[in-house]
C-alpha cells in the first residue's frame, strides 16, 4: 500500500506521467523508462488472457458446451470424460474390482477433454519453443476484435475510457455475486470455502510462497508498471489521494478475497463429483481460467448459461486492466513529445501505433507455439523479480534522494494534512528491505521457466527471457552511469545538478523565491535548452 500511493501521489504531485514524473529526481529517470518498458510488455502479453477468454466466450452458446464432449475433431482417441477417484487397478489385482475403475496403464494415456479442448482447439499447442508452426486464424481475429475493443475505448483518453469503466468495473461484482450464490447450493461448496480459508502454516517456510505472494500484490495493485502515475496525474492537485490510495487498497484485497469465495465453492463441488481431494483440483493461473473452471461448469445444470457468464466477466475484468496499462503507456509516451511538436501530434494516431506494434508482436503467440511465447513474457518481462526491483529503487529515490520528509511536506500541500509517520518509515526502511529481500529470494530460488513442468526451454529461450527482464532492470543503472559520466563538474557537482528537481508551472506557487530548482520549459513554441537534461 505505501508504493501504491507514492506512485499515485507522485503522478498528481508532478502531473506528469509515468517518465516525466521522476523530474522529481532527474538522475533516476530511468526508473520511468524501466515501468514504460515493463508495462509495454505486459500489455503485449496480458491481451492473450482476454483474447482467450473471448474464443470461450464465443463457444460458450452451444449445448452441450465443446469442452465438455470427446468425439470432436480436435479430440484424440485417448479422450475421456470419466475421471472419477483415484481407483485403478493393476494387472495382478483380483477380479473383484468395480466395473467403474480401469487399469492403471489405460489410465495414464487418458485425457480429459477440457484439457484437450485447450491444448489442440485453442492453442493449437507444439512441441517447443523451437516449434512455432502456423498462425491460429480463429485466434487471430480474436486478438484483433480485442485490440479494437481496446483502441476505442482509451483511444480520447481518461474522459472515454473513464465511462467505459463505471460499466466494466461495477458489473464484474453483480456476476460474482451471482456466481456466488449459486455456487454455495452446489454439493461440496462448503468444503471447498473450509479449503480456501484454512492455511497450510508449513508453506509459509517456502521461499516460493513469498515470491509468488509479492508477485502477485505487485501485479495486482499495478506497482511498477508507472500507470498508477499516469492516473494520477490526471487527479486534481488537492485530490486527497491519501484516503484514494487506502479505499482502493481495501476494494482491491476485499475483492479477491471475495472472489475466491466464489472460485472454491465450486471447485469443492467438483472435487466432490470427481471424488478427489480438493488440491488435485485446485489449479493457478491459466489452469484455473480456463481447465478447472470450465470443467466444473460441465457439471452444473444449465452449463451454457454459467460458462457465458463467467467469461463474459472475465473478458470485463480483463479489460479494464488492459485500460490501465494502455492508458499509463500512452500518458508517458505523451508527455515525452516535445511541446513544440505537442500540437500537431493526435493521440489517437499514437495510440492507433501503439495498439498495433503490440498486435504485431501478439502475432506470435497465436501460432502453435505461442503459449511458449507467452509463458517466456509472463516469467520474465512483468514478473515479481523485475516489479520488486522498480518498487524498491523507488522508495529509495524518493525516500532518500529527494528526501521523504521532504515529500510528505508535498504532500501535505496538496492534501491539507500530513499522512501518518508510518507511510515514510516505510518508503525509508520496511518496504525496501521487504522489496529487496524478496527479489533476493528469488535471485537464489531461480528456476528456470518450464510448461506444466515437463518442458523445459532450450537454453537460447531462457536467454531471450533474461533479455527481457533485464531491459527493463537495466535502464535504472544505466541511465545513472551515463548522466553522471556526461554531465560537467565534479563527481558532486554532477550529483547535485543531475538531483535537482524540474519544476512544472503550478509548481511556482510553492518554491520559496531562494530556492534552487528548474521549470519545464512553457507549452508554447519558444525552446529551452535545460541545463544538464538527457533525453535518452
Amino acid at each position: 500500500m505505501p508504493v501504491f500511493f507514492l506512485e499515485v501521489a507522485l503522478g498528481q504531485f508532478m502531473k506528469q506521467g509515468g517518465i516525466s514524473a521522476w523530474n522529481i529526481a532527474p538522475l533516476f529517470k530511468g526508473l520511468g523508462v524501466s515501468s514504460m518498458i515493463i508495462v509495454f510488455f505486459c500489455n503485449t502479453y496480458y491481451i492473450m488472457i482476454l483474447v482467450w477468454g473471448l474464443y470461450y466466450l464465443l463457444h460458450s452458446f452451444t449445448d452441450p458446451l465443446p469442452w465438455a464432449t470427446c468425439g470432436n475433431t480436435w479430440n484424440t482417441a485417448n479422450c475421456t470424460r470419466v475421471f472419477r477417484g483415484d481407483g485403478c487397478y493393476n494387472g495382478s489385482a483380483s477380479g473383484n474390482v468395480s466395473a467403474f475403475n480401469s487399469s492403471c496403464e489405460e489410465r495414464a494415456g487418458q485425457r480429459s477433454p477440457i484439457i484437450e479442448f485447450w491444448e489442440n482447439k485453442v492453442l493449437h499447442i507444439s512441441g517447443g519453443l523451437d516449434e512455432p508452426g502456423n498462425i491460429n486464424w480463429e485466434m487471430t481475429l480474436c486478438l484483433l476484435a480485442t485490440w479494437i475493443i481496446v483502441y476505442f475505448c482509451v483511444w480520447k483518453g481518461v474522459k472515454s475510457s473513464g465511462k467505459v469503466v463505471y460499466f466494466t468495473a461495477l458489473f464484474p461484482y453483480l456476476v460474482l455475486a451471482v456466481l456466488l450464490a449459486h455456487g454455495v447450493t452446489l454439493p461440496g461448496a462448503l468444503d471447498g470455502i473450509v479449503y480456501y480459508l484454512k492455511p497450510d502454516w508449513s508453506k509459509l517456510g517456502e521461499a516460493q510462497v513469498w515470491i509468488d505472494a509479492g508477485t502477485q500484490i505487485f501485479f495486482s495493485y499495478a506497482i511498477g508498471l508507472g500507470a498508477l502515475t499516469a492516473l494520477g496525474s490526471y487527479n486534481h492537485f488537492h485530490n486527497n489521494c491519501y484516503q484514494d490510495a487506502y479505499v482502493l487498497a481495501v476494494i482491491n484485497s476485499g475483492t479477491s478475497f471475495f472472489a475466491g469465495f466464489v472460485v472454491f465453492s465450486v471447485l469443492g463441488f467438483m472435487a466432490s463429483e470427481q471424488g478427489v481431494d480438493i488440491s488435485r483440483v485446485a489449479e493457478s493461473g491459466p489452469g484455473l481460467v480456463f481447465i478447472a473452471y470450465p470443467k466444473a461448469v460441465t457439471l452444473m445444470p444449465l452449463a451454457p448459461f454459467w460458462a457465458t457468464l463467467f467469461f463474459f466477466m472475465l473478458l470485463i475484468l480483463g479489460l479494464d486492466s488492459q485500460f490501465v496499462g494502455v492508458e499509463g503507456f500512452i500518458t508517458g509516451i505523451m508527455d515525452m513529445i516535445p511541446n513544440s511538436v505537442a500540437g500537431s501530434v493526435r493521440r489517437e494516431v499514437v495510440v492507433a501505433i501503439c495498439c498495433f506494434i503490440c498486435f504485431i508482436i501478439d502475432l506470435s503467440m497465436v501460432t502453435e507455439g505461442g503459449m511458449f511465447v507467452f509463458q517466456l513474457f509472463d516469467y520474465y518481462s512483468a514478473s515479481g523479480m523485475t516489479l520488486l526491483w522498480q518498487a524498491f529503487w523507488e522508495c529509495v529515490v524518493v525516500a532518500w534522494v529527494y528526501g521523504a520528509d521532504r515529500f510528505m511536506d508535498d504532500i501535505a500541500r496538496m492534501i491539507g494534512y500530513q499522512p501518518m509517520p508510518l507511510v515514510k518509515w516505510c518508503w525509508a526502511f520496511i518496504t525496501p528491505c521487504l522489496c529487496m529481500g524478496i527479489f533476493l529470494f528469488h535471485v537464489v530460488n531461480y528456476r528456470p521457466v518450464s510448461y506444466n513442468s515437463s518442458y523445459v526451454y532450450p537454453w537460447w529461450g531462457e536467454a531471450v527471457g533474461w533479455c527481457l527482464a533485464l531491459s527493463s532492470m537495466l535502464c535504472i543503472p544505466v541511465t545513472v552511469l551515463f548522466k553522471l559520466l556526461t554531465c560537467k563538474g565534479s563527481l558532486l557537482e554532477r550529483w547535485q545538478h543531475l538531483t535537482t528537481p524540474v519544476w512544472g508551472r503550478h509548481h511556482l506557487e510553492y518554491l520559496a523565491h531562494e530556492s534552487k530548482a528548474k521549470l519545464r520549459p512553457p507549452a508554447g513554441p519558444e525552446k529551452s535548452i535545460l541545463l544538464f537534461e538527457t533525453v535518452i
